[in-house]
């Protein structure tokens, strides 16, 4: 079964790397289809037996560095969803980019990024984590950028590759200072540290998956990312890139200071929240998508806050399942509308594409948390733990998630308003094949994580009836007061429920501006640093004053040539007679 451990990576990234080759359409779509299809064969088979594999990479004495594989059952299921997304996405860019001439370099660019995701959930070994890490983060900005002739794609690509990195520094850092302290970077291995060393080097991992996850205060890359084409969207926030900062913490959690943990619940209740307005008062649909990812990988980190691993990994699987159909669907959306996606241009009746009408309609109730779909079960199991956690960071955690539960279901509710009930074309769209097997095979397996919650490896501790209840009124909530507000306005925007603030959360709290000054300010400040730097100190004390120093030392020179042969025999004297002293004093010494 290790065949299979490192078949899982190798083959998406040989396909990867063959893709970057290829000429032909057909070839990169025969390949780019067939290479994560292989990889989630090989998750399937590897899940009968959960090998573990290692060898040596390098030995630095006291660490050894090892390319470890261990694919556990949770490694598994995650492994078994990002295939199998990547595998969607691929088939439905066939008929999506059909007409793009970088088709080819998509294809390799998506498997390099899926073997770089695989091998971030089944490494076993830190800095053979890292590799697929910063992998990931490459391939993120090739794919943000694929339309390069859209004014705002090579920034937002900029944007979401520099506060990674910005991010990544910390993640590094973190896991220098935990593998060294703690003898071993393999994950399986590490045991206890010094309350020190773990909180320090645990800061500095949550900083890295912060910044990869786009959860606060690094949340400014991701609604701008929306410039990639549909199918990147699916596939950075579904599961791959956005879902590895919650995966690793998870993996993580034994390591975790308990006290340390508030902050995890800060940064999730911020995501939850505060996510979830701005997806409220976003004005087009991936906008809101967007937003709602943000919020929705605050659950899992909210999971994270509370201890509780295998709730963050279900709420993961759930979240891959209904965002990737979400995006895929909305693709189709704005291909049919033929718009930018804004809600001042896209509208649509339900028998524009029935197809269309009810994967949005089952995506959005699955995050909207409704039964029997799978986001009411992993959100109960969130706020269940969460309940059942004696600390400040699950109180935190269990108000900002039912606060969060009701934004959920309004602007969920807005969304589905806004697309489908203010009127147009009724005319019928025929959804190309390969999308819709997308849509109809995404659909089936939303409806399908609920039903695995009672029949196999995704079941959670006993449901909490009363927080069933819960769910329901909150979601109820959010529901009527956006229904009521559509209702009274003649079908006018629900956000206007925000009042003054809309403007404010439309524009993400204008985290971005706010992040864009910052960085010129602190350009600015670099660049007159290094100014001063250059002109000061390598001009002036390096380069002008070795001139003068050669300029005085040849006038020494000179000046000792000019004195005639009297000058030159007391020169010659007083030398003879200075090799002579110190000739005798060394003697003398020794």
């Amino acid at each position: 079964m290790t065949f299979f451990a490192w078949a899982l990576v190798a083959l998406p990234a040989a396909a990867g790397l063959a893709g970057l080759m290829l000429r032909r359409r057909e070839h990169a779509a025969w390949l780019g289809v067939g290479a994560p299809a292989a990889a989630l064969v090989c998750a399937v088979a590897a899940g009968f037996a959960n090998p573990v594999t290692a060898f040596a990479l390098a030995d630095f004495g006291s660490v050894r560095v090892f390319a470890a594989l261990d694919l556990s059952p949770t490694a598994v299921a995650v492994a078994v969803a990002s295939a199998a997304v990547s595998m969607l996405v691929q088939l439905y860019s066939v008929a999506y980019l059909r007409d793009d001439p970088r088709y080819v370099p998509f294809t390799a660019q998506v498997n390099l990024f899926c073997a770089a995701m695989l091998l971030v959930v089944a490494a076993d070994d830190l800095v053979f984590l890292l590799i697929g890490w910063e992998v990931m983060g490459a391939c993120s900005y090739l794919l943000i950028a694929h339309y390069a002739n859209l004014p705002e794609a090579p920034g937002s690509a900029a944007k979401a590759f520099l506060v990674t990195r910005f991010g990544d520094v910390g993640f590094v850092l973190g896991v220098m200072v935990l593998g060294v302290s703690a003898g071993t970077f393999r994950v399986s291995e590490i045991g206890e540290v010094s309350s020190g060393v773990a909180t320090a080097s645990m800061l500095l991992i949550l900083f890295g998956c912060v910044g990869k996850s786009a959860q606060f205060p690094l949340q400014v890359w991701l609604p701008p990312a929306m410039a990639g084409p549909t199918p990147v969207s699916a596939l950075i926030h579904a599961a791959t890139m956005v879902a590895a900062g919650a995966y690793v913490l998870a993996r993580l959690l034994p390591v975790w200071p308990p006290e340390l943990l508030i902050v995890v619940a800060i940064v999730a209740a911020v995501g939850m929240v505060g996510a979830g307005l701005c997806a409220f008062a976003a004005t087009d649909v991936k906008g809101v998508l967007a937003w709602s990812t943000i919020s929705q990988v605050g659950f899992m980190f909210a999971a994270v806050a509370v201890s509780a691993a295998d709730t963050a990994l279900f709420h993961l699987l759930a979240h891959a399942a209904f965002k990737a159909l979400l995006f895929l669907t909305a693709g189709v959306v704005i291909h049919m509308a033929a718009t930018d996606g804004s809600f001042r241009t896209t509208r649509l009746r339900p028998g524009s594409s029935p197809l269309a009408f009810w994967s949005m309609t089952i995506g959005l109730a699955a995050m909207v948390g409704l039964p029997p779909l799978g986001g009411f079960y992993s959100k109960e199991a969130v706020l269940g733990a969460a309940s059942e956690a004696a600390t400040a960071a699950g109180v935190v955690v269990f108000w900002a998630g039912v606060v969060g539960s009701i934004i959920t279901a309004a602007y969920s509710a807005r969304l589905w308003l806004l697309l489908f009930w203010r009127g147009g074309a009724e005319a019928r769209h025929a959804t190309p094949r390969p999308e819709a097997i997308g849509l109809w095979t995404l659909s089936i397996g939303t409806v399908g994580v609920g039903v695995l919650y009672f029949a196999g490896p995704l079941r959670l501790p006993a449901l909490h009836l009363d927080l069933m209840a819960l769910m329901l009124i909150a979601s109820a909530g959010g529901l009527y007061l956006v229904g009521d507000s559509w209702w009274r306005d003649r079908a006018r925007d629900p956000s206007r429920l925000l009042g003054r603030t809309r403007g404010l959360f439309a524009e993400g709290v204008y985290g971005d501006a706010v992040a864009t000054s910052t960085a010129r300010s602190a350009a600015r400040v670099a660049t007159g640093a290094a100014r001063l730097l250059d002109e000061q100190l390598v001009d002036r004390t390096v380069v002008e004053g070795s001139a003068r120093a050669t300029v005085a030392a040849a006038r020494w020179t000179e000046a000792g040539h000019r004195g005639g042969l009297v000058g030159y025999l007391r020169i010659s004297v007083a030398g003879t007679l200075l090799v002579a002293v110190v000739a005798i004093g060394v003697s003398l010494w020794a």
